[in-house]
């Protein structure tokens, strides 16, 4: 798999620093190179317009946060993928945090909770009605925190290669459209279970991954000009929920 544009340009050791007015929020993110560390402080604001926050699907509002992290700048791909929370941060700073806590549970008004009895997990994407995402697929936490679970049209071709942000792992994630096809695919047949139904993509456990269906690995990975990295897709799992790096740092 080639990238259509050529190869992201490296970082120097100067900061980049972003700050543009959106939504009544002042985005900061500052990237710099410290050795073999790729160092990120950002307030996790977007610097693009967004959806209104509270709304019937998600009852928080969007706040400032505080977030710092040392990435490495040298990543080694492992052998067993590991699964992560947050995949990692968008190149304007928004964090990507594509998996949800909330779980079907017939007994809540909202016919999902946080109680994982049911087993069957909400995927961000496929419940978005649900969970209140925005155009810009994103929403807020409990916190104010402002996070993707799918690639934000903002994003797509805002960079002048195709690079959109950096994993848990420090490898690189892009957007190549449909060059980057996902190897999971959707269960055949009903649910065995309550909820029922189709295996719709509602919940992660609505898909499985198959080898070789797509071009990407079991954490949506794949190689553009000979070098590993990740691929956002437009179809599930959107983000990585998973990592293959040998060295992963706990984002927030």
């Amino acid at each position: 798999m080639r990238s259509p544009v050529p190869a992201p340009l490296a970082l120097t050791a100067a900061v980049v620093l972003i700050g543009l007015l959106a939504s009544a929020t002042f985005a900061r993110v500052e990237v710099e190179d410290r050795g073999d560390r790729r160092c990120i402080r950002t307030d996790s604001l977007p610097d693009h317009p967004t959806g209104r926050f509270p709304n019937p699907g998600n009852p928080h509002s969007i706040a400032a946060q505080s977030i710092s992290v040392c990435l490495t700048a040298t990543p080694t791909r492992g052998t067993q993928p590991q699964p992560v929370r947050v995949t990692g941060i968008a190149e304007n700073g928004v964090l990507i945090r594509p998996g949800t806590a909330d779980y079907y549970d017939a007994n809540s008004p909202r016919g999902h909770s946080r109680d994982r009895s049911s087993g069957w997990n909400l995927d961000g994407m496929g419940a978005r009605d649900l969970l209140g995402l925005d155009d810009q697929n994103a929403h807020v936490g409990p916190d104010g925190l402002y996070h993707y679970h799918g690639v934000a049209p903002a994003l797509a071709g805002a960079s002048p290669d195709t690079r959109i942000g950096w994993a848990a792992d420090g490898f690189e994630i892009h957007y190549l459209g449909d060059q980057g096809r996902s190897s999971y695919m959707l269960l055949p047949g009903p649910r065995q279970t309550a909820p029922g139904g189709a295996h719709d993509g509602t919940y992660n456990e609505d898909w499985v991954y198959i080898h070789g269906a797509g071009n990407l690995d079991q954490c949506n990975g794949g190689e553009i000009d000979g070098k590993y990295v990740y691929v956002a897709t437009d179809t599930y799992p959107f983000f990585p929920r998973c990592l293959y790096g040998t060295e992963i740092t706990r984002i927030k």
